[in-house]
Parts: structure tokens; sequence; C-alpha cells
């Protein structure tokens, strides 16, 4: 496939998206085939080389871990609610 080819074809694919026509009406319009224009796009999608996604990692708080004298374990959950948790500490507490 030489290079002009591919320029055109991809091109070609590329208008036709952008259009909004149906395949079969862009390429009447155009006087391509539209069993090429397949053709041509199906090649290219398969020559062109995967491209991953970069994604954003975000860190979030590990859960509070709290390990009492009687060897008990209390894990609270990331977003717990802050009365709640104040509750709990009171209880511990006594």
């Amino acid at each position: 496939m030489t290079d002009q080819k591919r320029e055109y074809w991809s091109k070609l694919i590329a208008e036709q998206e952008a259009s909004g026509q149906t395949v079969r009406a862009f390429c009447q319009e155009q006087g391509v085939g539209d069993h090429c224009f397949y053709y041509w796009r199906k090649r290219l999608q398969k020559s062109e080389p995967v491209q991953f996604a970069v994604l954003k990692t975000v860190a979030s708080a590990a859960p509070l871990e709290l390990i009492l004298a009687n060897g008990e374990q209390l894990r609270i959950r990331n977003g717990a609610d802050a009365a709640r948790f104040r509750l709990v500490l009171d209880v511990v507490r006594r």
C-alpha cells in the first residue's frame, strides 16, 4: 500500500465520519464504490497501531484501623460519617 493511497483513503474515511452521511450516500456523492470504502476502512483499521489511553491514578487514603488493648480491631472505611466516628470513639473509650 502506497503512502498516497493510505493518505487518500484515511482522509476520505475521516470526511465521511464527519459528514454524518451514510457510507452509501457519501460514496455516491464522491464517486467511490462503497465496497472499496469498506475495504479500505477495514484495512486501515488493521494497520493502525493500538493506542492506549493514559489514565490518572488517584491516591486513596487507606482505611483507619484501630487495635484495642483487648486485641479487637476496628476498621473505619474512607468516607465514614464524622459524627458516627465520634460516637464509636466515645464508646471505645469507656
